[in-house]
């Protein structure tokens, strides 16, 4: 991207900054926001979780008020995917607000889901996942809402979807809006490489409306390709060309890809209708492939047989897909090229260190911090991020690591490429280079109990195994898990998964024990973690519990959890009150 254009990006960002700061805490204006803001969550215990934290932001005065902020489960059973989440959103909208949905602007955040890539928001969730600006410190909540700040009033009402792990950086020219005023659906899109577009969707625009690319303009997309081969994109003709440089890339061909699309009241009805006509829904549904698919008038019903994407494959999945198709087929797909835009995802340990610690441009976009809301992260914390924190002065962290929500004793070191969520760390002890470690609060056998998890940070906690008697073939820390266990003393043991133990996963693998305090948590699943990698032995302590991630999460204990979290928030305002 040259130079000229990232100065747009950095300004436009700043202001859309800058607006919801003016808005954070005091009652908006009819038109000045959202008339909802809905957050999607994966079952009856996130949505409480959810609650709780934002209901704790608005009383903080780090949300507007005024606007309403609600939060919908998915139904218990099977998955539904966040196209199953937007019908049954659509759902309890309708039946919350009745006839008066119709003149609403709501914005809905998918942000369901149990971020096994991201386990450090597995507990408070990925849209509450901290970020090293503003005051009082950003969570992705805040970030989404400034990046769209300025979208309900150049908005008919309807609904805005977009995800919680993601974030688009834009700028427009001066004077110009993006405006969402057309019936059917309209989309935001982004010159993106080829190979990004593999693994989104690529909209396929009129050839007769190709222009010199300015830095935004409108278009109609003919059909909509989701994550399509390189082949198909060029077959299609989705394929544009890279003439002036103005792309944050440096290929001579580009295609434009999705992120945030709006839909109309009228388009919206149409899918609650489609909602009662199905009833209970029992497979996945995407609310990008699903629902754009069947947009623009060149779309054809041959994608709803592809079933390559989807993680579980239902008999009736085709069906539904099929109808989906004819309720939405001749509707618009209206498309907003963001010709100098950004497209960021965080929903991964590696991007989030990435994006935080190394990516210069996203961190100079945003204004980025090495060191937010933290007592004593000095300047000897170079190429790392520490966010609302307490460290002595005489600790070391290395470049590339993230320290979030933690104390940090005397003489503690951290490795580079780490992530230290939620810990208390005693004096003196060194955490290794790239790995991650996440203390939850629990409750077990009726008491207040710690559990601290550790992964490395290229760990795959969704890969798994049929039973048991495979547990050679998953890997921790590069070594596969049995001689792990040999390191604890486990060898001879048979290793627990709770839940399915037909799908046996680093997720749901019983290894880290239960404790009665944060600190002595921290120390013994550091001490367990280094005994791997130096090929030692370090037992856990005698009859200790042991629990997976995914107990943890069944029994997490989360009104402790931001109980700690206001402690601290107290203890780095009477630091900093005090320096």
């Amino acid at each position: 991207m040259n130079q000229a254009c990232s100065r747009k990006l950095q300004t436009a960002t700043r202001e859309k900054l800058r607006k919801l700061n003016s808005l954070r805490g005091r009652e908006v204006l009819p038109g000045e926001f959202w008339d909802v803001v809905a957050v999607t969550a994966v079952d009856g215990s996130q949505k409480e979780a959810y609650e709780l934290q934002i209901r704790e932001k608005v009383e903080g005065k780090e949300l507007p008020v005024g606007a309403q902020y609600k939060v919908f489960s998915d139904p218990s059973g099977c998955k539904i995917g966040n196209g199953g989440s937007t019908l049954y959103a659509l759902q309890q909208l309708n039946d919350i607000y009745g006839k008066a949905l119709s003149n609403m602007r709501i914005i809905l955040i998918h942000a369901g889901g149990f971020s096994q890539r991201m386990p450090s928001a597995s507990a408070l969730g990925k849209i509450f996942m901290p970020l090293p600006l503003g005051n009082p410190i950003y969570q992705m909540l805040e970030l989404k809402l400034a990046m769209y700040v300025d979208f309900p009033s150049q908005m008919k009402p309807g609904f805005l979807v977009t995800c919680a792990d993601d974030i688009e950086l834009y700028s427009i020219p001066e004077g110009e809006r993006v405006s969402f005023d057309k019936p059917g659906f309209t989309a935001l899109a982004h010159p993106s490489p080829l190979s990004v577009g593999t693994t989104h969707g690529v909209f396929v625009l009129d050839p007769r409306e190709r222009s010199s690319y300015p830095e935004m303009e409108n278009a109609s997309c003919l059909y909509f390709l989701h994550k399509p081969s390189i082949d198909e994109m060029q077959d299609s003709g989705a394929v544009c060309t890279n003439q002036n440089g103005l792309f944050s890339m440096s290929d001579s061909e580009f295609v434009y890809t999705d992120s945030t699309y709006y839909m109309d009241f009228k388009s919206a009805k149409s899918l609650l209708n489609l909602l009662n006509e199905l009833g209970p829904l029992n497979c996945e549904i995407d609310a990008y492939g699903d629902f754009l698919q069947a947009l623009g008038p060149k779309a054809t019903i041959e994608y709803t047989k592809n079933t390559a994407n989807v993680t579980k494959e239902e008999s009736n999945l085709v069906e539904i897909r099929q109808k989906i198709f004819h309720l939405l087929k001749g509707m618009p797909l209206n498309v907003i090229l963001l010709n100098n835009s950004k497209f960021y995802h965080i929903g991964t340990t590696s991007e989030y260190l990435f994006h935080l610690t190394e990516d210069e441009a996203f961190r100079g976009e945003l204004d980025l911090l090495s060191s937010a809301f933290s007592v004593n992260a000095n300047e000897n914390f170079s190429g790392c991020c520490i966010m609302y924190s307490v460290l002595d002065p005489s600790c070391s962290v290395e470049a590339g690591s993230v320290v979030e929500y933690s104390r940090l004793e005397t003489g503690v070191s951290v490795g580079g490429g780490s992530i230290i969520s939620s810990c208390w760390v005693s004096p003196g002890l060194s955490v290794p280079a790239g790995v991650f470690m996440h203390t939850l609060c629990v409750t077990h056998q009726k008491q207040i109990r710690f559990v601290t998890v550790f992964f490395g940070i290229k760990d795959n906690l969704k890969q798994s195994v049929a039973s048991p008697s495979y547990v050679e073939e998953l890997e921790f820390f590069g070594l596969n898990l049995a001689k792990c266990l040999s390191h604890w003393g486990m060898e001879n043991e048979r290793l627990k998964f709770s839940g399915d133990t037909s799908s046996c996963s680093l997720w749901n693998a019983c290894l880290f024990p239960v404790c009665s305090e944060q600190q002595s948590s921290f120390s013994v699943s550091l001490r367990m973690l280094q005994a791997v990698l130096s090929g030692s032995t370090s037992p856990p302590p005698r009859d200790t519990i042991l629990m997976s991630m995914q107990d943890c999460l069944q029994c997490k204990n989360l009104e402790e959890m931001l109980k700690l979290k206001r402690r601290l928030h107290h203890d780095i305002k009477q630091r900093k009150l005090s320096i």
